[in-house]
């Protein structure tokens, strides 16, 4: 085989590595550490479909961050986490209580009820976040034929709005579902960011409350591709690997997605980079607190700042900037910060908008 470091490639690079934007923390690209220990990965052959060494080392690494009973199934993005996660807690006939803004609700293009023949039962929510109370506008009809029965709550840490449940909100929502025999699924794609912001470990507020199952994001903290489903209850999952597998989400070269997920959980990498992510998202609301005619909507507690601001500043300033409307009939928008977000993309960001207000 040829030295690497001896190859060429005839790819040609198609975008402006200096461009920079707030839309979405899947902009940014793969953290430097991720690619390398893709490089390391690479070379020689291991058995397919997560018998080799890279995906039996990450159990070990899930149970340091977990506990003892945590399985890791790595699968390929957030979507398919999310939906084979839900899926395998759920009969036929079953419902997940979820807030209205959720990503599964929202921005999954009705997978999990396409996809995972599954109902969603839906609760408004001033903030993003479930309580028992508002769990229980849905949790009801268990034997009523007319209506999917609720069996799982499903919550997002942190929330589609940036803001981040407190362990103990965690407990009570698991404590409360369980009473009424339902099972807990924690959407994670950004659950780095919450335990950055809490400065707890992310046992803290899964497992150590009572979560059964856990969506684990990486995407959107410096990987290149893939998620994992982590299974912290096991006798609240029935054969997660043949569901993985029926969902189209079990990679025959799992390697590759292992030792993502192994990059990001040894010598904390998830926590730099996420502690980053959020420190940026602070400094740009500190920012935005200074101009007039911008509004924060929201607690920012992660990475994510939401504001409101008028709609014609917002088109202008996108043409510099890339980020997205959350309710363009209000002059809502949404700016994230990623791992790789600069204070000058920050304090460049900033001008800009002072500049398009002036305009």
């Amino acid at each position: 085989m040829a030295d690497a470091r001896a190859l060429k490639t005839d790819a040609v690079r198609h975008h402006d590595p200096a461009v920079r934007g707030f839309a979405s923390d899947n902009y940014a690209g793969a953290h430097p550490e991720v690619l390398a220990a893709l490089a390391l990965a690479n070379g020689g052959h291991q058995i397919a479909y997560g018998e080799d060494q890279y995906t039996e080392h990450l159990q070990r690494l899930m149970h340091s961050h977990f506990g003892p009973t945590a399985e890791a199934f790595p699968v390929f993005n957030g979507t398919g986490a999310n939906v084979t996660a839900l899926q395998a807690l759920t009969d036929r006939w079953g419902a997940v209580i979820c807030a209205e803004s959720a990503h599964i609700n929202v921005d999954e293009g009705g997978a999990p009820e396409r996809m995972a023949g599954l109902k969603l039962l839906t609760v408004p929510t001033p903030d993003g976040k479930l309580t028992p109370e508002l769990i229980d506008r849905q949790a009801f009809g268990w034997e009523d034929e007319h209506r999917a029965m609720p069996q799982v709550v499903s919550i997002t840490q942190n929330t589609e709005l940036g803001t981040v449940y407190t362990p103990d909100e965690i407990r009570a929502i698991c404590e409360h579902s369980h009473e009424r025999g339902m099972k807990v699924h924690l959407d994670g794609a950004r659950i780095s960011n919450a335990a950055a912001s809490l400065d707890v470990p992310m046992r803290t507020f899964t497992n150590a409350v009572g979560v059964d199952i856990l969506s684990f994001g990486g995407t959107k903290n410096g990987m290149l591709f893939g998620e994992a489903i982590v299974v912290l209850n096991p006798d609240a999952v029935r054969h997660m690997k043949h569901v993985r597998k029926m969902s189209m989400q079990l990679a025959s070269k799992m390697r590759f997605v292992s030792v993502q997920l192994e990059a990001l959980l040894t010598r904390d990498l998830w926590l730099r980079s996420a502690r980053h992510a959020n420190t940026m998202a602070q400094r740009l609301a500190d920012g935005v607190r200074g101009i007039d005619g911008v509004e924060i909507l929201h607690p920012v507690q992660a990475n994510a700042v939401f504001a409101r601001l008028p709609h014609d500043v917002s088109e202008r300033l996108q043409k510099r900037y890339r980020f997205y409307f959350w309710d363009e009939a209000a002059g809502d928008v949404r700016w994230m910060c990623a791992f790789d977000t600069t204070e000058e993309d920050v304090d460049g960001f900033l001008q800009a908008l002072k500049e398009e207000l002036a305009r």
